[in-house]
C-alpha cells in the first residue's frame, strides 16, 4: 500500500523522505530514516566539503540503503559538494535556494535530481531542465520557506508538470501524509517531525524549544531579504522583526542571522539562536525512534484511508 513512482524512482519501500535540513540532519539520522524504509538526506547548507564529505561516509558506513545530499545551490561550497556526490556516487540529491541547471549533466552520472521549489513556474523550469522530481515546499515548513501553502501548492504544481511531486509543509503524521497524495503527491518530505526523533543528534535545548511550541510559536523572518525563514520565536526573531521594521540593510541583516542556527542546532543557544521548524511542531508531542515514525505514519494513513472509503459508500 502507498506504492508510489517515488519508491521506485529512488528504491525505498515507503514515500517519505528526510528534509536535508543543515546543520541537523547528519549521518547518523539520515542513516536511520533510510534503514526504516524512507530516504534520508544529508544537508549540507553553507558546511565546508569536509563536514559534508564527512557525514557521507558516515552514513554510507551506517546504511546499505539508498540516502541523499541537499545542496544548497548558494553555498560557495556547492561546486565542491556537488563533486563529493560524484565522488561517493550518492544516489540522490535535493537541491534549494536556485536551480541546479549548471551541475544538472554532471549530477544525473550517478544520482535521481530533485530540486525543491515553491512555485509552479519553478516546478515547469525544473521538469524542463531534466529533474526526476519535485518537492513542492509549502509555507508551513520551517527554514527558507516560498509564499503559498502546501495545500493550495501543490495540486497546482501536480497539474501542471508530469514528474512525480513530492509534498512538504506542514506534515508530520498519517493524516498529513494520505492528505498529500490525495492532492496528487506521491511522496512527502518531512523535517521538524524528524528533529524529534531519538536519532537525530541536535542540542537537547533544540528539540525541547520544538516540543514546547504551540500552533502560533513560529514567525517568518528575514522577508526583506528576500530569503524569508521560518523559527520558533524567541530574541532572534524579536531582532530581526526590529531591525526590518527600522529598514536596516540586507547586509546588516544577514550579519544578524550568520552563524545562528549552528548556534541553536549544535550549541543549544535557543534564544539568541535561529531555531528553525514548521508550523506543524504544535501537533508534535513525542520524542521517538525514527523507524516508530514512519511505521505509525504509515499504519495511521491507513486507518484513515479506511475511514474515508466508509463515509463514501
Amino acid at each position: 500500500m502507498f506504492k508510489t513512482r517515488v519508491c521506485s524512482l529512488l528504491d525505498i519501500d515507503y514515500p517519505v523522505i528526510q528534509g536535508g535540513m543543515a546543520w541537523v540532519a547528519d549521518g547518523i539520522l539520515v542513516a536511520a530514516v533510510s534503514n526504516a524504509g524512507g530516504l534520508g538526506i544529508i544537508g549540507a547548507g553553507h558546511a565546508p566539503p569536509e563536514v559534508v564529505e564527512k557525514e557521507i561516509e558516515k552514513a554510507i558506513s551506517l546504511t546499505d540503503k539508498t540516502f541523499g545530499v541537499n545542496i544548497m545551490l548558494l553555498s560557495p561550497f556547492a561546486d565542491k559538494i556537488v563533486d563529493l556526490v560524484v565522488k561517493h556516487k550518492v544516489k540522490v540529491v535535493t537541491t534549494g535556494a536556485g536551480s541546479p541547471g549548471k551541475y544538472m549533466d554532471k549530477l544525473k552520472t550517478v544520482a535521481k535530481v530533485i530540486p525543491v521549489v515553491a512555485s509552479v513556474a519553478l516546478a515547469k523550469r525544473m521538469q524542463q531542465t531534466g529533474a526526476d522530481a519535485v518537492v513542492a515546499e509549502g509555507l508551513e515548513s520551517g527554514g527558507h520557506i516560498g509564499e503559498i501553502s502546501t495545500m493550495a501548492l501543490v495540486p497546482q504544481i501536480v497539474d501542471a508538470v508530469d514528474i512525480p511531486i513530492i509534498a512538504a509543509g506542514g506534515i508530520a503524521d498519517g493524516r498529513g501524509f494520505l492528505a498529500a497524495l490525495a492532492l496528487g503527491a506521491e511522496g512527502i518530505q518531512m523535517g521538524t517531525r524528524f528533529i524529534l526523533s531519538e536519532e537525530c543528534t541536535v542540542h537537547p535545548n533544540y528539540k525541547q524549544a520544538l516540543l514546547k511550541a504551540k500552533d502560533r510559536d513560529t514567525v517568518v523572518t528575514g522577508l526583506s531579504t528576500g530569503h524569508p525563514a521560518r523559527i520558533v520565536k524567541n530574541k532572534l526573531a524579536r531582532e530581526f522583526a526590529l531591525k526590518e521594521k527600522r529598514g536596516v540593510t540586507i547586509e546588516e541583516l544577514e550579519e544578524l542571522g550568520s552563524g545562528k542556527l549552528y548556534a541553536a542546532v549544535r550549541e543549544g543557544d535557543v534564544v539568541g539562536g535561529s531555531v528553525m521548524a514548521g508550523q506543524i511542531c504544535g501537533l508534535i508531542k513525542d520524542i521517538k525512534p525514527v523507524e516508530k515514525i514512519i511505521k505509525d505514519i504509515i499504519e495511521e494513513a491507513k486507518i484513515v484511508s479506511q475511514n474515508l472509503n466508509s463515509l463514501a459508500r
